[in-house]
């Protein structure tokens, strides 16, 4: 096959790179969401809360987010908040799901941990 000047590709299944780090293209690099999961924990933690009904089946939670990305400090706050408001819940990806209308014993909680509280 002899190379010609005036080919050019029409359709390439290459995705432009791949990451040196997982391995998985970039553009679906599972790599960089990990490192976020172990970001440092700032001094000043500014907590958001809101209440969430949609898609739950009708059922009520409060969520906390806008915490640091960081696996343990998400899991052990969550296991305080849980044993606070005597409920179950779960880590999402920036913050915690506490199960109910919990929102003023989840505020109560995270000021006596000395964070700044919103919503």
């Amino acid at each position: 096959m002899s190379e010609r000047s005036n080919t050019r590709i029409v359709y390439s299944t290459g995705t432009g790179g791949v990451c040196p780090g997982c391995g998985w293209p970039q553009r679906d690099c599972k790599f960089s969401s990990q490192r976020a999961a172990n970001e440092p924990i700032p001094t000043r933690i500014v907590a958001k809360l809101r209440m969430e009904k949609k898609g739950r089946g009708g059922k009520t939670v409060t969520v906390v987010y806008g915490l640091p990305r960081n696996e343990a400090f998400l899991k052990a706050l969550c296991g305080e908040l849980k044993r606070a408001c005597g409920t179950g819940g779960a880590v999402v990806d920036d913050g915690v799901e506490v199960q109910g209308e919990l929102r003023d014993r989840v505020r109560d909680a995270l000021t006596k941990k000395g964070y700044v509280v919103k919503g």
